[in-house]
């Protein structure tokens, strides 16, 4: 977790020179908008890419910004925590609106990510029937997220981790609880989708990033709430999946686990690449606690009951008790 000790006069000064160059503050200013790769802005700019890559190291370097790689691309994004990136916050508050070179690129970035969506778009048509016929085997989405809304309570808390984040319905979900959020996939695809559905749903506070499940690119003891939405069935391993989301839970951190009770549906396997046909109780409960999670509620939602052969999905919640009072974990079958 950064420091939030106050900034000295030289480190202030060095903010504010690696921000006070146009071409940089125009970056800075795309970049609050959202994470971009060297091409995109070199595209939106109209500098060239080592023009724009030198400007990019300057402001690494006074961590204001950083890298991550996915896949062959490498993406840039706004660093968010710390006093330097409050200290850029105010630059770009106090910079008019009405700028004609920052609406100029505001207006292109609005076509690069046009683009985006138009691919995610067409690789989300290509896969929807799958994704819709899978949907009819158990409760509606709306009744899952409920529940996740509940079990989460009404407290705001400060990150959220999405683990397999898909299409990032879950950083929508809880966009008003969380102060920032990485979602991450294996999956390019599936990203380009994320990034689509936070750029409509004007979702700044969030980011996307591919990654393994099993070798997280990211610190431990960072993360307030973890989410693994649906992804566990396609692991043929999930324990690992668990105890790697568990290092990077915060002191007191919450995990939730949401995927199907077990079932005879073979033809997930076949079909849709399903490693695991639902997991009972038991089985996740044991994953958490070897974590070293104290498993604080399970839920299941069966389905309506005249949909024959339907999936119940069941979510469980754990908590890091490095900050709690001890009390017994929950094992039983219904809620807590």
């Amino acid at each position: 977790m950064l420091s939030q000790s106050p900034l000295s006069l030289d480190e202030s000064v060095e903010v504010l020179k690696a921000a006070g160059e146009p071409t940089r503050l125009r970056l800075i200013a795309l970049l609050a908008a959202g994470d971009l790769t060297v091409s995109e802005m070199t595209e939106i700019l109209g500098q060239s890419q080592p023009r724009i890559s030198r400007h990019l190291k300057l402001l690494g370097e006074a961590r204001l910004v950083e890298r991550y790689q996915e896949g062959a691309w490498a993406y840039f994004r706004l660093m968010e925590d710390g006093l330097r990136a409050k200290l850029v916050n105010h630059v770009l508050e106090a910079t008019a609106n009405s700028d004609t070179v920052l609406n100029r690129d505001a207006e292109r970035l609005k076509a690069i990510k046009q683009v985006r969506a138009d691919r995610a778009q067409a690789y989300f048509s290509a896969n929807a029937e799958g994704w819709n016929e899978l949907r009819k085997l158990h409760v509606p989405e709306d009744q899952v997220e409920a529940e996740i809304l509940r079990l989460l309570g009404r407290n705001p808390f400060n990150a959220l981790l999405d683990l397999g984040t898909g299409t990032g319905r879950m950083l929508e979900l809880l966009s008003d609880k969380y102060r920032r959020a990485i979602g991450v996939d294996a999956s390019r695809d599936m990203l380009s989708i994320a990034r689509t559905q936070l750029d409509e749903a004007g979702i700044n506070h969030a980011s996307v990033r591919q990654g393994d499940i099993y070798n997280l690119p990211l610190d431990n003891d960072e993360f307030d709430v973890i989410t693994i939405h649906q992804v566990l069935h396609f692991l043929q391993d999930p324990a690992p999946a668990i105890t790697e989301a568990a290092r990077m839970l915060a002191p007191g951190g919450r995990l939730m686990v949401i995927d199907f009770a077990p079932h005879a549906h073979e033809e997930l396997r076949s079909e849709h690449a399903h490693a695991r046909l639902g997991f009972s109780h038991e089985s996740v409960a044991e994953w958490l606690v070897q974590a070293g999670l104290a498993l604080e509620e399970i839920t299941d939602l069966p389905p309506d009951p005249q949909n024959d052969g339907a999936l119940t999905v069941t979510l469980w919640l754990a908590r890091d008790p490095r900050l709690l009072i001890a009390r017994p974990s929950i094992l039983s079958t219904g809620t807590a």
